[in-house]
């Protein structure tokens, strides 16, 4: 019933109140005078209007009232009150009291018509309209529409007023909501992006510390075994690790630089450097046969880096937890408009042990070939853990 309105507006509400209040009851009268009971009805109902505009317009039809029918006054200043009350019920009313104000106007007008062609205590309408001749029945018809015509615009000028106020500014604080929502939405996307980009990087971080460390702890458990029986291979295995720490740090050093700038593309592996991947592995201990069928098709940069990603999460996780012993296959299948992956390698534990395992890496594998429209399998067949991906080439994606 009550609107939330600072201090500051409830006391220039009071004070505009208060001026009004001491002009009705100057000693220069405005039209036919003031009657105490009106201007104060008036005043309050002034002095509420937008902090309870529906009390404020009850006050003023009582004020109005008693003062066509009790008061006998007629229209004068403190009447200039409805028009501002009007105005208030139009801008800062809830939805319901805003059509009572409506309707204010039209009953107000035939009543406050009536009031000025008539008066209280003369003879009823009826009486009126037939005691006289036709012409001077059909003038007072005339007048009294005209009565009408114009209260209906007095009143109705100040709540069509309120009401495109209150429509515009509820306009303007929808496009600044509207806006809001939109700047709320591009940094939610912003954030959704860079968390991508986290995401990406901490499994290129994975990728690129697992499968360096297994290298880097193959080579060196083989140094140590080697080292009394071969003692040339420990130099072999020292350069490899050497090999592989390096092109470790590299990257590392490249994803890092990448979380200080996550706008700066840099460059990342692809299909042409699956060779020097292989030949770690292979110089790492792993047994690794590599196939191809079927002509090549263009692969998007993103996806080749999925391409070389899986592979080395797939090898890497046949180095630290399959059987070395045993070949690792690596079979591309190029179709008209994908690559078909399968990379099979030997299982240390037994097929429904083999079956549980997924881990971070092979979690990150099935999320790589999604986010590039593929599709990515780990299955078990015959005590080899086998893992079948699907990458669609760059026009496939495209279309």
């Amino acid at each position: 019933m009550f609107n939330r309105m600072t201090r500051g507006a409830l006391v220039i509400d009071g004070g505009i109140a208060l001026v009004f209040l001491a002009a009705c009851l100057a000693p220069v009268r405005f039209g036919q005078g003031s009657d105490a009971v009106t201007v104060v009805g008036l005043t309050v109902a002034l002095g509420l209007r937008r902090l309870s505009p529906r009390l404020a317009l009850a006050i003023a039809w009582l004020a109005a009232v008693w003062q066509m029918y009790f008061a006998d006054l007629g229209a004068g200043f403190p009447d200039l009150a409805i028009l501002a009350i009007l105005y208030a019920n139009a801008r800062y009313a809830d939805r319901v009291t805003r059509w009572f104000g409506f309707a204010s106007i039209f009953v107000g007008a035939v009543l406050g018509g009536i009031y000025l062609e008539w008066g209280r205590g003369s003879p009823s309408i009826g009486l009126s309209l037939g005691s006289g001749s036709l012409v001077a029945a059909a003038a007072t018809l005339f007048k009294l529409a005209f009565n009408l015509g114009l209260l209906v615009g007095l009143l109705g000028l100040p709540w069509t007023a309120g009401t495109l106020i209150r429509t515009r500014l509820a306009a303007r604080a929808s496009r600044v909501a509207e806006q809001e929502a939109q700047l709320e939405a591009e940094a939610a996307e912003q954030d959704v992006i860079v968390e991508q980009e986290r995401n990406r990087i901490a499994r290129d971080m994975h990728d690129v510390v697992a499968h360096s460390l297994a290298v880097v702890i193959a080579q060196a458990d083989g140094a140590r075994y080697a080292r009394e029986s071969d003692p040339d291979a420990v130099d072999g295995a020292l350069l490899a690790i050497s090999s592989t720490a390096r092109d470790a740090l590299a990257d590392v050093r490249l994803l890092l630089g990448q979380l200080r700038h996550p706008q700066t593309e840099g460059p990342q592996p692809a299909l042409a450097d699956l060779g020097r991947l292989l030949d770690q592995l292979r110089a790492s201990g792993l047994t690794v046969a590599f196939t191809t069928k079927g002509e090549p098709v263009q692969l998007g940069n993103g996806q080749q880096l999925a391409v070389y990603r899986i592979v080395q999460e797939a090898l890497t996780n046949a180095l630290r937890h399959g059987d070395v012993h045993q070949e690792v296959t690596v079979r591309f299948e190029w179709l008209a408009e994908e690559l078909e992956m399968t990379i099979t390698s030997g299982l240390v534990s037994s097929p429904a042990t083999a079956e549980l395992r997924v881990g971070h890496g092979l979690a990150g594998m099935k999320e790589r070939a999604i986010l590039v429209g593929g599709s990515l399998t780990t299955t078990v067949d015959d005590r080899r853990f086998v893992v079948r991906a699907r990458i669609p080439a760059a026009a496939a994606v495209r279309s």
